[in-house]
């Protein structure tokens, strides 16, 4: 996935080079770089088309390669119940409860789920003298991939919120705190916490073999 992202961008940088604008979004901006491919009259150079069209059919291979893993993948989880539970999670999907099952065995490793939450990384570092507590950065400490992913998801899941706010669609507990920690804070630092929340949470339904069940904020 990283590398069919550094071809797209680089076919990107191709089409700027010469004032092609491309459209954001993965599919729609290859739709657009292939019509300009297409194109005799788009301005892009005959010495540069041939190598714009390897990068192309390379994008479209990787993308046939992705889709396959991601059927493999989806099979394994639907034959694992810890899959299954993690996936009731918001903002845990496919990649990421697959890479959590891999990584850890037994969740009863850890005792708790702010264990877990350190184990991938995502726990602030603490800087502590006398009466005085200070709480700084996440250590980004343990497995960077798992952290990135939930990192994501947290995103994901913000970003949704914020959408579903503005209308006016009602939100559960947790998208309630994620945004009121953005208010207070910022983006980045609300997906932090949010990542972190959601690695403890995980850890819950994982360990107790439940389903996630989101509590609505009128039941606060």
């Amino acid at each position: 996935m990283s590398t069919r992202t550094r071809r797209i961008n680089t076919l990107r940088g191709f089409c700027r080079e010469f004032g092609l604008m491309v459209p954001q979004g993965a599919q729609t901006g290859l739709a657009q770089m292939a019509r300009y491919l297409a194109d005799e009259q788009s301005g892009i150079p005959a010495l540069l088309r041939g190598s714009m069209k390897l990068l192309l059919e390379e994008v479209r291979l990787l993308e046939a390669r992705i889709a396959q893993i991601e059927r493999e993948l989806a099979q394994i989880a639907r034959a694992s119940p810890a899959c299954q539970v993690l996936l009731t999670v918001p903002g845990i999907g496919l990649l990421t409860s697959t890479a959590m099952v891999a990584a850890v065995a037994d969740p009863r490793s850890f005792d708790s789920g702010r264990r877990y939450a350190s184990f991938l990384g995502l726990t602030p570092r603490e800087y502590s003298s006398g009466d005085t507590r200070y709480l700084g950065r996440i250590s980004k400490r343990g497995d960077r991939y798992i952290r990135m992913l939930l990192t994501h998801g947290a995103r994901s899941v913000l970003h949704a919120a914020v959408v579903a706010r503005r209308a006016g669609r009602e939100l559960d507990r947790l998208r309630v705190w994620a945004l009121a920690v953005q208010q207070r804070t910022n983006h980045n630092k609300a997906a932090c916490a949010l990542a972190n929340k959601l690695a403890r949470i995980a850890w819950a339904v994982w360990a107790k073999h439940e389903k996630y069940q989101s509590a609505s904020n009128a039941a606060a």
